[in-house]
């Protein structure tokens, strides 16, 4: 039981139906989580795939503006060079897009003519591109230097060398070429969302420094392997601490296009792809989880509790009722029902029969105790017989002795069998009876004997009433006999109840005569015997009034009777009477 306590909510019906079909419904789950897994990684290879692809028609493009950027820097030949070459290159910007500039430079670095304006710079002549140029190299494409793109992050330059009609170095021809005219189409679907675009170096740095954050950097020899097949595909961690998927195509030279998108996390992934991935099955399985718990309640928790409140009412005897409801549960509820219902009538007919048969053996024992009395009155009539026969004064008085101890004794099963329990006696009202039947013989005699008893609630067993009722008649007794022999006295007996401990009092107001205290009689020595049955102690001792006073000490023998509340019923008897 303690183990089952201990274990809680995870023995009840809910939790074991919902742990069996959570069992069953796990391989779905698994299955799910499975597809999921492999929808992730089919998803990732073709991002990178489409990564790779975008970045070769980045290069693509970027190669073919600079091919076209050739063809054109053609026309700025020297000789096709006069007051509306601005205009003509400005027309051929706007209407082509992809190309921020065109210019066209003298020997010395000098702008000859251009689309748009070009700021002065005394150094250019001293770049290393043009440098390049002047040297002898036909064309050369490089990052553009950032007094050739104000106001743009990055942009290409593809510059051709000019010659006059002797061969020799006339100048350069430039076209610059803004990232934006390289960057992929991002309406594309096929694209991963957040992809940017950047132009590196040989050595992997950005010619873009303000997209660096997005970019991871790339393996020292991406270079080589871009080369060797034409694009290459990395990972990496961006300086924002993101995870990104990366992918360089050579564009000319010794620069190339990079195109970076984030790193597709399985975590992430499964937000964009709710429905594909665990949602549908996990969706399912809470809902079949929940119907089943619904059910459950409605069909098997429900009725339950409705057995649990009848068994309660049939604990408490209340075999009567009878579980109607449960006629609209389910069959095994309802058989369930029917055998609480026939176990309750079972249990009803074993009642009444258990009460019947107590009932029979209460009337039993009651004539039983009736006539062990009238077989003790018999005995009791027989020995008052032969006590008038009798001559002898003392054996006389022997014989009354006796026979007032076997009248007590049969007022004893009178008052079991005429009292509401076989098993305990009311002590304030046996003592009444007693003294009642002791005074009527005292009257029979010609004495007149006033009486007080005062005497709080007990029951006790009959084991210990027997000798305590005899103590209690040698004690009146022997007051009778030698305390209110020769004139009409005050006889007062009480039973004080204090805790664990009973005190029987029987008080004389004496006979006038010194009391004699010392003596070895047979009533002493009986009350010294009924004390010690009853594991209290007797003693005699002469009172204010002049009498003796007999007291019993023993331990309580049972609980106080009902109304007892400390309080003492007194009264005054006359007779068999008390007079309140």
């Amino acid at each position: 039981m303690a183990d089952r306590l201990a274990w809680g909510p995870l023995t009840t019906i809910r939790f074991r139906l919902g742990a069996a079909l959570a069992l069953a419904l796990a391989p779905v789950l698994i299955l799910g989580a499975g597809e999921a897994l492999l929808d992730f990684h089919k998803d990732a290879e073709v991002q990178r795939v489409e990564l790779v692809q975008a970045a070769q028609r980045s290069a693509a493009v970027a190669r073919a503006r600079i091919v076209s950027a050739s063809v054109m820097l053609e026309t700025l030949a020297p000789e096709s060079v006069g007051v509306d070459c601005p205009q003509r290159l400005a027309e051929v910007t706007n209407r082509l897009q992809g190309y921020d500039n065109l210019i066209r430079f003298d020997a010395n670095g000098r702008v000859v003519c251009a689309a748009a304006s070009v700021p002065a710079d005394p150094a250019r002549r001293d770049s290393p591109w043009f440098a390049r140029l002047a040297a002898g190299e036909r064309q050369v494409v490089v990052s553009a230097p950032t007094s050739l793109t104000p106001g743009h992050d990055a942009a290409l330059l593809a510059a051709q060398r000019a010659t006059d009609p002797l061969g020799h170095f006339d100048g350069v021809q430039v076209a610059v070429i803004g990232l934006d005219g390289l960057r992929p189409d991002l309406n594309d679907q096929s694209l991963p969302q957040r992809t940017e675009v950047a132009l590196a170096d040989a050595q992997g740095h950005l010619i873009s420094p303000a997209a660096a954050r997005t970019f991871a950097a790339p393996p020292a020899d991406f270079a080589a392997r871009a080369q060797k097949a034409g694009s290459v595909l990395y990972t990496g961690t961006a300086a924002n601490g993101e995870a990104r998927i990366q992918s360089a195509a050579p564009l000319a030279g010794d620069v190339y296009v990079v195109l970076s998108a984030p790193s597709p996390g399985l975590f992430s992934w499964a937000r964009l792809n709710p429905l594909s991935s665990l949602l549908l099955p996990l969706l399912a399985f809470v809902v079949a989880l929940a119907s089943v718990l619904i059910v459950a309640e409605r069909v098997v928790i429900r009725w339950l509790h409705y057995l649990q409140r009848i068994a309660g009412i049939y604990a408490k005897g209340r075999l009567s009722v009878r579980p109607l409801k449960a006629e609209q549960a389910p069959a095994e509820i309802h058989e369930l029902a029917q055998t609480l219902e026939a176990m309750a009538a079972s249990i009803a007919a074993r009642d009444s029969a258990m009460t019947a048969s107590l009932d029979e053996k209460d009337a039993l024992m009651r004539e039983i105790h009736h006539r062990v009395k009238n077989n003790l009155q018999v005995i009791s009539s027989l020995l008052n017989m032969q006590e008038r026969a009798l001559v002898d004064p003392a054996a006389r008085s022997a014989m009354g002795d006796s026979r007032r101890r076997i009248a007590a004794l049969a007022l004893i099963y009178r008052a079991l069998y005429q009292g509401a329990d076989l098993k305990k006696v009311n002590l304030r009202q046996f003592l009444g009876d007693l003294m009642g039947q002791l005074v009527m013989e005292q009257q029979s005699s010609g004495r007149s004997v006033r009486t007080e008893l005062a005497a709080d609630d007990l029951i006790i067993d009959p084991d210990k009433l027997a000798p305590f009722a005899l103590f209690a008649v040698e004690a009146i007794t022997n007051a009778q006999k030698h305390a209110l022999a020769r004139r009409e006295g005050l006889l007062s007996v009480r039973i004080v109840i204090d805790g664990d401990q009973a005190e029987l009092t029987v008080a004389d107001e004496g006979s006038g005569a010194e009391p004699v205290l010392t003596g070895g009689g047979v009533g002493r020595t009986l009350m010294s015997a009924f004390a010690r049955q009853l594991r209290g102690r007797m003693e005699l001792v002469v009172n204010d009034a002049g009498g003796v006073t007999a007291r019993l000490t023993f331990p309580t023998p049972g609980i106080p009777g009902p109304g007892s509340g400390g309080g003492r019923a007194k009264g005054k008897l006359k007779g068999n009477r008390i007079a309140a």
